[in-house]
């Protein structure tokens, strides 16, 4: 798929401020820091996209981007950053489970994972929980030019592993690079399949 257009629409606090359209959504979440912005931006082939910041949890809102006039990316915040207050966390909880459950539109989310490292805990709960609520997802593993090969596939092939135990079926893996853009074709086309 080509990105034509890229352009961002508007932030919500919560489902009932979610954009009044039937475009097709496709929603990213991961840990803070695992890099969501940045893959998003190279997804969208703009930099300045989503905001990317060196602060854990920056992320505080609902984020929609107009895709190709089409179709939409979604930001939501990260989960697991200890040092954002527990009242705000608990009203990031409550947005991302809303909009998560209740949103029609929503054709898949994109789970990230740090490929840096092994399986988290926090990943493996969000991903079981995603099984129960039968919401349709995959995983986007990050930063994988930060390790060699090899490492990579092994820290992969342990998460899926793990996953397995929690989770019928073994879900799309996507490997992903801001640095060198790999995986940014795979994940369009994906994508693109997806709203057939």
């Amino acid at each position: 798929m080509k990105i034509t257009s890229a352009e961002f629409e508007t932030s919500a606090a919560g489902i009932d401020d979610c954009p009044a359209w039937s475009l097709p959504e496709f929603a990213f979440i991961g840990r803070s820091n695992v890099g969501k912005s940045s893959l998003l931006n190279l997804l969208a082939g703009r930099k300045g996209l989503a905001k990317v910041s060196s602060t854990p949890g920056a992320t505080q809102l609902v984020n929609f981007f107009r895709m190709n006039g089409s179709w939409a990316l979604v930001d939501l915040p990260g989960y697991g950053y200890s040092k954002t207050p527990q009242s705000i966390r608990a009203g990031f909880q409550e947005a991302v489970s809303g909009y998560l459950l209740n949103r029609e539109n929503l054709r898949c989310v994109f789970v990230l994972i740090d490929s840096r490292h092994s399986p988290q805990e926090i990943d493996l709960r969000f991903c079981g929980w995603l099984a129960e609520q039968s919401l349709p997802f995959v995983l986007a593993f990050t930063k994988t030019d930060k390790l060699k090969a090899g490492k990579v596939k092994s820290n992969v092939g342990a998460f899926v592993s793990d996953l397995a135990e929690i989770c019928h079926g073994e879900p799309r893996a996507f490997l992903t690079s801001t640095k060198s853009g790999s995986g940014r074709g795979e994940v369009l086309d994906f994508i693109g399949q997806a709203m057939r």
